[in-house]
């Protein structure tokens, strides 16, 4: 079991080039393969998502939405150590994204100039499609790290996409934390056509104006090729992350922080970026062994991250690690460096940044109150982490008296004539005043 290593000085470009990559699909030839199932459910509504659901290992889906009876036995059947794990995380998430509703002005004017005053008001969206992963498992974390802003934002229709069981029911924890979140509104249906239902709607999925949360290729490709038809929201595929540290970080810790984001899948990427060759040395020769303690399948999925997407590099300075990360634009940054938040604010490109020791992402994963819903695929350097304005909108707002249509009038014409729209510079010449 090897683990890559790349001193960056010395990295050839298309090593580079497919590291900065990283696990992201060719999204032309996906869209190519969903584009019938997308046209399908357009057309077929229910019936194409009945068809789909049994294709993809769900043999008879008597009910698409998740009825009222179904909450209730989740609710029942439960265990109550996971009930409690799930209040205390889903209190500190709602209690961080309140903070941020309580930042949001929703209605503000300011003065221009003398008789000339604009603003803004924020409003929430009126429908949200929030899709929830299956995988082999069920993730509870995506329902309430979704349906808390939006429900804090106050979003009216609110509905939550997931994969359903083979025997065509839905995962009790996921059912649980979305009824928890206040979301009654579930449906049975994964993939490209759970995002043409949300996009289209059908006999039990309604239209919804935007779509949020992570997903497979063929989620992200079914996402683009509705662009228009719905807000696809932000890029959020193949998991990823970077350790940025130094000679102070902990050798034992930083073995454990390689793996947390990498047993989620294949097409992970994890990188430990240093120029403490003492760390990278120590990480080479002893992750292997941290990999080895894991269970299957976790282990083999590790071991192939760090020869595929994963690894280690070796930079000369730390200024060179800040400006290799900011490069790389990681959905997850682990900052563990000496004084780490003098260098904060030179990290610029980052879905969320970890700081310190004591801060491993599996706790900003599920229970410190920060969204995981994270830009992937370097993304960063233009999306920002999921939060209540994913779920707001803003209106611009203004108001000129008589006065102030008069003042700004003829710099205002004299703009219009230049640019060759005389109606525009008429409504303002022949104006009755």
């Amino acid at each position: 079991m090897t683990v890559a290593f790349y001193r960056w000085k010395d990295t050839d470009a298309r090593t580079r080039w497919k590291l900065m990559r990283r696990g992201q699909a060719d999204i032309d030839s996906v869209i190519t393969k969903i584009r019938p199932i997308v046209e399908d459910v357009r057309k077929s509504g229910d019936d194409a998502l009945r068809k789909y659901a049994k294709k993809f290992g769900c043999p008879e889906l008597k009910t698409i939405k998740v009825t009222e009876e179904e909450f209730e036995t989740a609710a029942k059947k439960l265990d109550d150590s996971m009930k409690k794990a799930i209040f205390r995380c889903v209190g500190n998430v709602r209690k961080f994204h309140e903070e941020q509703m309580r930042r949001v002005e929703k209605h503000w004017m300011v003065d221009i100039e003398p008789g000339v005053r604009a603003g803004e008001q924020v409003t929430p969206i009126d429908s949200v499609g929030l899709y929830v992963p299956r995988g082999k498992g069920f993730f509870p974390s995506t329902v309430y790290m979704l349906s808390l802003p939006a429900v804090i934002a106050g979003v009216k229709g609110i509905h939550i996409a997931t994969p359903p069981n083979a025997d065509g029911t839905s995962g009790i924890a996921t059912l649980f934390t979305a009824k928890l979140c206040g979301v009654n509104n579930v449906y049975k249906v994964g993939g490209a056509q759970a995002i043409a239902a949300l996009a289209y709607g059908t006999q039990s999925v309604p239209r919804v104006r935007k779509t949020l949360g992570p997903g497979s290729p063929f989620v992200q490709a079914a996402k683009q090729l509705l662009f228009g038809i719905l807000d696809p929201g932000m890029p959020a595929c193949s998991s990823e992350s970077v350790i940025l540290a130094d000679e102070t970080a902990d050798p034992h810790n930083t073995c454990l922080d390689m793996l947390n984001e990498a047993e989620h899948g294949e097409d992970s990427a994890v990188l430990l970026i240093t120029h403490s060759d003492a760390l990278a040395r120590h990480v080479q020769s002893n992750l292997p062994r941290y990999i080895a303690d894991l269970p299957e399948p976790h282990r083999t999925i590790c071991a192939k991250v760090m020869k595929g997407f994963g690894g280690i590099i070796l930079t000369e300075s730390l200024e060179d690690s800040v400006a290799l990360s900011n490069e790389y634009a990681p959905e997850h940054l682990h900052l563990k460096v000496k004084n780490a938040h003098d260098l904060v604010p030179q990290l610029k490109n980052a879905g969320e940044i970890l700081i310190g020791e004591h801060t491993p992402s599996s706790l900003a994963n599920y229970g410190i109150g920060v969204n995981h819903v994270l830009p992937t695929g370097g993304f960063a350097h233009s999306y920002s982490a999921t939060t209540v304005w994913d779920f707001l909108k803003r209106t611009s707002l203004s108001e000129v008296t008589k006065e102030g249509l008069e003042s700004l009038k003829d710099a205002v014409t004299t703009m219009t004539d230049f640019e060759g729209f005389p109606a525009h510079g008429d409504v303002l010449r022949k104006r009755k005043l």
